[in-house]
């Protein structure tokens, strides 16, 4: 049955609200054509965020051996679900797990072997060196590698730069600006229409550099009173970051939202998006912003410069003082922000979830088709 839709099972290792979790997601609630069907597996169960957007699209998401932490016997559960329900694909989005996937893959007997695609969503420099070791010795079992922005592919190691296909992946626009609220989301801030609003939605780890958003706050906040920002976002740092920012003497100036569900709802409330990153793959945050129309102030991290492109300003890295200081020449330039918001939507048609899910789905029929019979005609 060759004409039957593609069956895709993704691997992460949670359903967080991070960025390549959103992009999975995205993927696989999207409404046919492409033909494929999706569903999902994830090792962390604390990390269920999005699963409810899974469930209201009719996507199975699936924790194995839940836990906080990733425990054993994980892989041969997924073995044991990938030969009582075969799948055309296993497609997997995080460098140790695929490391894992390629060495029991070839334990599945061959008429049940999916076919396995591996797409990086951050630079390799950012993995444990383990990692990085473990992925340049068996990345070369991949069937197909996918890299999520040109700066990603140009790190990776083990097979040649043309066997990895970059695409530059893609959220709901529609979607995402049907969410805008502008007034609503300053007026729960306490922003008026005389200040300026800054918001970062990240998570809260030591790559997003959020010490480094703060010491900027602070100082632009010195030099132009009318900066409001909030950050939106959770993760392990989130005492520690609280700590600073009261330390700070920001007061309500700086305000820490934690997750939220609604985050494109606040970002539309926004003056200036910002990341502050020394790390990234192709920030899904930067996407939104931009369909929003909200200019962009960010560290040159990973993929940034490439999604920005000219809707806003790129900093160096862990530079305080050029973060700090685009802020505020921004602040104080209203025309300008109203240049770089129309560029914004432009830049913003490049990431259609359409174009995106069609490039993905002729990687996954050629790969399909390289690697012999569909596993799921035997099913």
């Amino acid at each position: 049955m060759a004409d039957r839709p593609l069956r895709v099972t993704h691997l992460l290792k949670g359903l967080g609200p991070g960025g390549a979790e959103r992009l999975v997601v995205t993927q696989a609630t999207l409404p046919p054509p492409p033909p494929i069907t999706h569903d999902v597996v994830y090792l962390l169960a604390h990390k269920n965020h999005l699963v409810g957007e899974l469930d209201a699209a009719g996507v199975r998401a699936t924790c194995l051996r839940a836990g906080r932490t990733i425990a054993p016997g994980w892989l041969r559960e997924l073995r044991s679900k990938l030969i009582a329900e075969p799948v055309d694909i296993l497609h997997v989005h995080s460098p140790a797990l695929a490391v894992a996937a390629r060495l029991m893959l070839p334990t599945v007997p061959r008429r049940l072997r999916p076919t396995l695609v591996d797409t990086e969503h951050n630079r390799w420099p950012r993995h444990h060196r383990l990692t990085r070791l473990a992925n340049r010795a068996t990345i070369r079992f991949n069937n197909a590698t996918i890299a999520v922005s040109d700066e990603v592919k140009s790190t990776i190691r083990g097979i040649r730069p043309e066997q990895v296909h970059t695409i530059v992946h893609g959220i709901d626009l529609d979607s995402v600006r049907s969410s805008a609220d502008r007034e609503s989301a300053r007026a729960e801030l306490g922003v008026s229409p005389r200040d300026v609003l800054i918001v970062c939605v990240a998570n809260l780890r030591r790559e997003k550099a959020l010490d480094v958003l703060i010491k900027a706050a602070r100082q632009a906040h010195d030099t132009e009173p009318s900066l409001r920002f909030a950050l939106v976002g959770q993760g392990p740092l989130a005492d520690e970051i609280s700590r600073a920012v009261a330390e700070s003497d920001l007061g309500d100036a700086f305000r820490i939202l934690g997750y939220r569900s609604d985050a494109t709802r606040i970002i539309s409330g926004a003056d200036i998006f910002t990341l502050s990153s020394r790390h990234e793959g192709l920030p899904v945050t930067i996407m939104e912003a931009l369909a929003l129309g909200v200019p962009i102030v960010a560290t040159g991290a990973g993929g940034t410069s490439e999604a920005v492109g000219n809707a806003g300003v790129i900093v160096d890295v862990d530079d305080i003082d050029a973060l700090a200081d685009s802020w505020v020449d921004l602040a104080r330039d209203a025309d300008r922000r109203r240049a770089l918001s129309l560029l914004a939507s432009h830049e913003a048609e490049r990431f259609s979830i359409r174009r995106a899910a069609e490039e993905i789905h002729r990687i996954y029929t050629a790969a399909v088709a390289s690697n012999g019979d569909r596993p799921s005609n035997h099913s």
